[in-house]
C-alpha cells in the first residue's frame, strides 16, 4: 500500500492529535453550515455552552424574549462582536437586557473557587476541517479551531510532499481570502491565521490582501531560523501538540493577546491617523515568559533570570507580558508570590504600553503605577503593595534600599537593558565644558570621560552586590548584549558549572527571520578606498612604518581631513543613501569627540552650502559645552532647537544626517537610519551597540551600509561573535570576483547572450511592466529554467544557484561603494535577478524573495528623482592636502605630500578624442526622441535640464553594444558627467529646432 503523502493526510494527523487532547470533531454541514455562513459563528455549540454554564441567565432572557430568545442572544452577540471585537468580548463577556453572559472561562489562577473551575471545564473546543465560510462562493479553509462556537484560529495547511509549502499557504491567504468576509474581518471573528507546512509556521492577525504581513512562528534551529528535526514527528508538531492545546490557547487568549494602537504621523511628525493591531505573541516571547513563570512557580523567589533577546525580538511586549504574569502569580497555597513587581526601564513607550495591555487583560485601572515624581511616590507605591511599579534606572539604588527595609515583602525586579547614552543620559563627566583643545587632545579627554562614564548596568550590579543576597527578591534582566558581569550575576548555572542566559533569542535568528537587518552584510573599511601601504612601499625614501604612522596621525587629527571626509560622506550619501527607503533614508556619523562633532557640523554646513545641496541638512548631538577659539558651542544652539526635540525632528524629512559624539549610539531606534559613517575607534559591546542603530526594519528598507574610517573588519567581526553566534564578516570585496562568477555561470550554459539582452530590453524599455511584458519576460526566462532542469546534474544545479546568489549580492554591494560598472555585468545582474525567482526550490531551501527594491534601484524608471546606482553625479575629487605651518621638517613634509598625491592620482580622468566618436550617436538618439521633444517644448531650458539628466542614462543603456566607450563612461563618473553636461546645449537646441 502506498504511503499517504497528501495534504488531507497532514490535516487528518493534526485533527487526530487535537481530538486526542480534548477537542471535539465538529463538521459544519446542512443548517449549521448555512447559519455559520451568515454569522461566522457556530450558534448551536454557543447555545449549548450557555445552557451548561449559565442556565439561570438564559432563563431570565427567555422571559424577556420569549421563544425567540436564542436568536435574540445571537443577534446581541453579533452586535457586540462587531463593535468591541472578539478579544474584548471573550474576556469580559456581553450584556443583554441587564443579564451578563460569559463567552468562555479561563483556567482559574487559584483553586479557591470551585464554581469557576467547574465552568472552565465546560468550555467546548472544536476542530472543523474544510470550512465553507462564504455566502458568495464555495471557497473553504483547511482547518478552524473554535471555542464555545466562536471561531478563533484559521489554518491553511500545505505538505511539501505535494510540492507545496508554507509560502503557498501565505499566498492563499493573501489572494484567495477576502478580508471583507465576516470570518476574516479584523478583530470581529478569527483572532489568528496560521500558514503551516511540515517544516515551518507563519502567522498573522490581520488579512489585508497583498498587504497581509506574516510573522514567523518557529522555534528556531541551532541559533537560526526554522525548526529542529523532531524524532518520529513533524518539525511543526509543537503548534498543535503544545501551542493550540486547550489550556495553552486559553492562556494566550486571556493573558497575552491585546490590541495595540499606533499613531500614524506624516513626514512632518504631525499625527494624521491611528491604527489598531492585534498583538499575538511570537514563539520565543511565549516560550520565554512561560518558562520563566514555570521556573519561579517551581523554585520560588530568590533566583535570578537573564533573558538575552536580540533587538527586533519585541522586548517591550515580552517585559509587559512577564510583568503582568508575575503580578498575578500564585503559589500552591493560593498566595500571591510577589507583593509587587518593579520594572526598571528608560523606555518611554513601556509604561504606556504596559498600562494599556494590563487594562485590557484586567479591565480595571490602578494595577500599574508610574513613578514620575519623587522617591516618596515610589516609597508609597511599595508600601501600598501596588501590583506593578514602573520607574527609572536612576532610582534603582533607592529601590534596593526600600525593599531591603520591607523584609516581609517579596518583590520581582524586572530590569530592562540600560541605555546609558540615549538622548543625553551621559554622565557628568561628559556634560562639562570642553575647551582649548586640539582634536587629538579632545579625543583623549572625551575618551577618558567615556571610559569613566556612569554605566547604569554596572552601577546596578554594584548595588545588588552591596545589598547581598536577599531571599525576598527575584531579578529578571532583559538585554540584547549582556556584559560578562551581567551574565555572571544574573545567569543560570549550567551543567558545565558556568552561568548562562536562561533564555536566548539570538541576533542571528532575528536577522534570518527578517526582524532586524544584518549590519555586517554591507560593512566596509576605508581601506577599500584608501590603499596607503603599497604607495609607501613604492617610495624608497620613506621608512614604511614611520610614514604610515604620520599618515594615520594626519587621517585622525588634521583639521583639513574633516573637510575631506565630509566630502566623501556627503557625496556618498547623495549618490546612494538618499535614494534608499523611498527617498527617506538617513545617515549617522559617529565622531571621536565632542569637538570633532562640532567641527563636522561646521564642515557639513559649509560643504552643503557651497555646493547648493539645499535638500540636505545635518544636525548634531553632544552633551555639555564645547569652547573653540573663544566661542561656546552647545547642541541646542547649533541645531536651533532643544535636546528633547531631536529624535522627533530627525525623523521628519527636514533632516538627513545626524552627527553624534557619545549620544544616540545606544537605545536609539530610528528605522529610517540606513547608513553609518564611523570615525571613532569601537570595540566589544560598544561596537555592537553602535552599529546596531542601523538594524531596525521598516517598509522599503532592504539593506544597510557602513563606511568605517577607523576600525578593522576583523575587530568588528570579533565584537559581534558572542551575540551573533555564527557571524561571518566578508573580507573587503574585490569587484573582480564578479568576472570569476560570470565565467562560472557562463560555463554551465543555462542562458544565452541573446536571452540576457532580450530581458534587458524589456527592463529598460521605459514602459511599466504590463501583463503583456510579463508574458514576454516569463517566456524568455522559461528557456533558462528548462535547461537548468533538464541539462544540469543536481550538483551543477546547486553550483549554479550558489554562484547566482553570490553574484547578485556582490554586485549590489560593490555599487554601494563606488561607480564600478561594466555593461555585460549589469545586464547579467538584471537577468539573474529574474531567473533566480523562477528556478525550482529544494525542500530544504527557503523561498527566494524577489529583490524588487534592488531592481527599482538599478532600473532608472523615475520612481525617485533619478535612478540610484546609475544616477551618476559629479565625481568626488579628493584635493591634495595642503599642510599648515608646523614643526615638521620641510623635507619630511614634501615626502608625505608626494605619497598623498600619488594616492589621489587614481581618481583622475583621461578623456580622449576617440571617445567622442560614439557620443554623437547618443545626441542624435535624444534629438529624435518624441518624449524629450515634448519636454523641451513645454519647459524652460533650466527646467528641461531635470528631464534631460533623468533620461540620459536610458539612452546610454540603449547603446550598450559599444562596450569600450560605455565602459569608460560608467566606470568613471567624471567621464559620464563630462559627456552629459557638454552635450546638453546641443541636444536642447536640436530639439528646439524641430518645433
Amino acid at each position: 500500500m502506498a504511503l499517504d503523502a497528501s495534504e488531507k493526510g497532514f490535516e487528518s494527523n493534526i485533527e487526530n492529535r487535537l481530538i486526542e487532547s480534548g477537542y471535539v470533531q465538529r463538521p459544519l454541514v446542512g443548517e449549521s453550515l448555512d447559519i455559520f455562513k451568515k454569522y461566522a459563528l457556530d450558534t448551536e455549540i454557543f447555545i449549548q455552552f450557555l445552557e451548561k454554564t449559565q442556565h439561570k441567565a438564559l432563563e431570565r432572557l427567555h422571559k424577556v424574549y420569549k421563544d425567540n430568545y436564542k436568536q435574540k442572544i445571537v443577534d446581541r452577540l453579533c452586535k457586540e462582536l462587531n463593535k468591541r471585537g472578539m478579544i474584548d468580548c471573550l474576556r469580559h463577556g456581553v450584556k443583554d437586557y441587564g443579564v451578563s453572559l460569559r463567552l468562555a472561562y479561563n483556567k482559574p489562577v487559584s483553586t479557591m473557587n470551585q464554581t469557576l473551575i467547574d465552568a472552565y471545564e465546560e468550555n467546548i473546543f472544536t476542530v472543523t476541517r474544510q470550512v465553507h465560510y462564504s455566502l458568495k462562493n464555495n471557497n473553504s479553509i483547511d482547518m478552524m479551531l473554535s471555542l464555545n462556537g466562536l471561531p478563533l484560529v484559521v489554518m491553511e495547511l500545505k505538505n511539501q510532499l505535494t510540492h507545496q509549502n508554507v509560502e503557498n499557504s501565505m499566498r492563499q491567504f493573501r489572494r484567495d481570502r477576502d478580508p471583507h468576509e465576516l470570518l476574516f474581518q479584523f478583530k470581529k471573528r478569527a483572532v489568528v491565521y496560521f500558514a503551516v507546512d511540515t517544516d515551518e509556521v507563519y502567522m498573522t492577525t490581520r488579512l489585508d490582501k497583498d498587504k497581509t504581513y506574516f510573522l514567523p512562528f518557529n522555534r528556531g534551529n541551532s541559533g537560526g531560523k526554522g525548526n529542529p528535526i523532531i524524532y518520529n514527528n513533524y518539525r511543526t508538531a509543537y503548534l498543535w501538540d503544545d501551542i493550540l492545546q486547550k489550556d495553552s490557547l486559553l492562556d494566550i487568549l486571556f493573558q497575552f493577546i491585546y490590541i495595540k494602537e499606533d499613531e500614524i504621523k506624516d513626514s512632518t511628525g504631525e499625527i494624521i491617523d491611528k491604527k489598531e493591531s492585534v498583538i499575538f505573541p511570537r514563539y520565543h516571547q511565549l516560550d520565554a515568559v512561560r518558562k520563566v513563570e514555570a521556573d519561579v512557580r517551581k523554585r520560588g523567589i530568590g533566583h535570578n533570570y537573564l533573558i538575552q533577546h536580540s533587538a527586533g525580538s519585541g522586548k517591550t511586549n515580552s517585559i509587559s507580558w512577564l510583568t503582568y504574569r508575575l503580578a498575578k502569580l500564585h503559589d500552591s497555597s493560593n498566595e500571591a508570590v510577589f507583593n509587587s513587581v518593579i520594572v526598571i526601564t528608560d523606555r518611554r513607550v513601556l509604561d504606556k504600553q504596559l498600562q494599556d495591555a494590563v487594562y485590557q487583560l484586567e479591565h480595571k485601572a490602578g494595577m500599574v503605577a508610574k513613578i514620575d515624581k519623587d522617591s516618596n511616590q515610589l516609597a508609597d507605591a511599595i508600601v501600598n503593595e501596588t501590583r506593578i511599579i514602573i520607574t527609572t534606572l536612576q532610582k534603582f539604588p533607592f529601590i534596593m534600599e526600600k525593599v531591603g527595609q520591607f523584609t516581609r515583602g517579596k518583590y520581582a525586579i524586572v530590569i530592562d537593558e540600560a541605555h546609558s547614552s540615549q538622548g543625553g543620559k551621559a554622565a557628568t563627566a561628559m556634560t562639562g565644558i570642553l575647551s582649548s583643545k586640539t582634536l587629538e587632545e579632545a579625543f583623549k579627554a572625551d575618551q577618558l570621560a567615556e571610559d569613566n562614564m556612569e554605566d547604569y548596568e554596572e552601577k546596578m550590579l554594584e548595588t545588588i552586590v552591596k545589598s547581598g543576597k536577599q531571599d525576598n527578591l527575584s531579578f529578571f534582566a532583559f538585554t540584547a548584549t549582556p556584559k560578562a558581569k551581567t551574565i555572571e550575576r544574573f545567569g543560570t548555572i549550567g551543567e558545565d558549572g558556568l552561568p548562562h542566559p536562561f533564555h536566548i533569542y539570538s541576533m542571528r535568528q532575528a536577522i534570518e527571520e527578517g526582524f532586524i537587518l544584518d549590519v555586517l552584510k554591507n560593512y566596509t573599511t576605508y581601506k577599500t578606498y584608501y590603499k596607503v601601504a603599497k604607495q609607501i612601499d613604492d617610495d624608497p625614501e620613506v621608512a614604511g612604518s614611520k610614514a604610515t604612522k604620520q599618515i594615520a596621525k594626519y587621517v585622525s587629527l588634521h583639521p583639513h581631513n574633516i573637510a575631506q571626509k565630509t566630502e566623501i560622506m556627503i557625496e556618498h550619501f547623495r549618490r546612494v543613501t538618499r535614494h534608499k527607503i523611498g527617498g527617506r533614508a538617513k545617515a549617522m556619523v559617529v565622531t571621536s569627540s565632542r569637538l570633532h562633532a562640532v567641527k563636522y557640523k561646521q564642515a557639513f554646513d559649509k560643504y552643503i552650502k557651497a555646493n547648493h545641496y539645499d535638500e540636505m541638512k545635518a544636525i548634531v548631538a553632544f552633551s555639555g559645552t564645547v569652547e573653540e577659539k573663544g566661542v561656546s558651542y552647545t547642541e541646542p544652539l547649533m541645531n536651533g532647537f532643544g535636546e528633547k526635540e531631536l529624535p522627533d525632528k530627525f525623523h521628519t524629512d527636514e533632516y538627513q544626517v545626524l552627527l553624534v559624539a557619545e549620544k544616540y549610539q545606544t537605545g536609539f531606534d530610528e528605522p529610517l537610519l540606513h547608513t553609518m559613517y564611523v570615525d571613532k575607534p569601537l570595540d566589544g559591546i560598544k561596537a555592537v551597540q553602535t552599529l546596531s542603530r542601523l538594524n531596525r526594519t521598516c517598509k522599503g528598507k532592504n539593506d544597510t551600509f557602513v563606511l568605517d574610517f577607523v576600525n578593522d573588519a576583523e575587530d568588528i567581526q570579533k565584537a559581534f561573535e558572542p551575540y551573533y553566534e555564527v557571524t561571518e564578516l566578508e573580507s573587503t570585496t574585490d569587484p573582480n570576483i564578479l568576472y570569476d562568477l560570470q565565467q562560472e555561470l557562463d560555463a554551465l550554459q543555462v542562458y544565452t547572450e541573446k536571452e540576457i539582452n532580450d530581458v534587458c530590453k524589456l527592463e529598460f524599455s521605459g514602459k511599466k511592466i504590463t501583463s503583456k511584458t510579463q508574458e514576454k519576460l516569463n517566456a524568455l526566462l522559461d528557456k533558462g529554467v528548462n535547461r537548468y532542469n533538464t541539462e544540469l546534474s543536481k550538483e551543477q544545479q546547486d553550483d549554479f544557484k550558489g554562484s547566482t546568489s553570490k553574484y547578485i549580492r556582490t554586485y549590489s554591494f560593490v555599487l554601494q561603494i563606488g561607480p564600478f560598472a561594466d555593461i555585460s555585468l549589469h545586464k547579467l545582474y538584471i537577468y539573474l535577478n529574474y531567473l533566480l525567482r523562477k528556478l525550482p526550490k529544494n525542500a530544504s531551501e527557503g523561498v527566494t524573495l524577489a529583490d524588487d527594491i534592488a531592481l527599482e534601484y538599478y532600473r532608472n524608471n523615475k520612481v525617485f528623482e533619478g535612478s540610484i546606482s546609475l544616477s551618476v553625479e559629479d565625481e568626488t575629487k579628493l584635493k591634495p592636502t595642503a599642510y599648515g605651518k608646523g614643526t615638521q621638517a620641510e623635507e619630511e613634509k614634501e615626502r608625505l605630500s608626494s605619497i598623498i598625491e600619488r594616492m589621489n592620482e587614481r581618481f583622475g580622468t583621461d578623456f580622449t578624442e576617440a571617445d567622442k566618436l560614439s557620443r554623437d550617436q547618443i545626441k542624435e538618439d535624444m534629438i529624435h526622441d518624441e518624449a524629450l521633444a515634448q519636454k523641451a517644448r513645454n519647459n524652460t531650458k533650466e527646467n528641461f535640464k531635470f528631464a534631460y539628466d533623468n533620461t540620459f542614462m536610458d539612452f546610454v543603456i540603449n547603446r550598450m553594444n559599444d562596450k569600450s566607450f560605455f565602459n569608460k563612461m560608467l566606470q568613471n563618473r567624471a567621464i559620464y558627467n563630462y559627456v552629459k553636461d557638454e552635450m546638453f546645449d546641443e541636444v536642447y537646441e536640436g530639439l528646439r529646432k524641430k518645433l
